[in-house]
């Protein structure tokens, strides 16, 4: 697997650059930046901090799109839009659309 590849793949499914990544990984910029060009392999722990920031588990990361199951256009469309989002806002709409708590 070319994991610099699927890195790229992720940042652009979700429209985000180089420093938006390493900002949401708490990475510096020049060491995502040094990862990204020089298409070096990055550390377990630096990699588990852009799955983080991705809102993937390492699993997930290495398991490459394989769908289990079959989803329509508009629910695509949702998860790629979801995906874009910030970790920040996708907790935010998953709160938004859980059911209310029964008393």
């Amino acid at each position: 697997m070319d994991i610099i590849k699927r890195i790229s793949d992720l940042m652009n499914e979700r429209k985000w650059s180089v420093n938006y990544l390493a900002m949401e990984a708490d990475l510096t910029q020049s060491t995502l930046s040094s990862i990204m060009s020089r298409n070096s392999l990055p550390k377990i722990d630096t990699l588990q901090r852009i799955c983080k920031a991705f809102g993937i588990s390492m699993a997930q990361f290495f398991w490459e799109d394989e769908q289990t199951e079959a989803v329509d256009e508009q629910e695509r469309q949702l998860l790629h839009r979801f995906r874009e989002l910030s970790p920040k806002k996708r907790q935010a709409l998953l709160e938004l659309l859980s059911p209310p708590e029964k008393e």
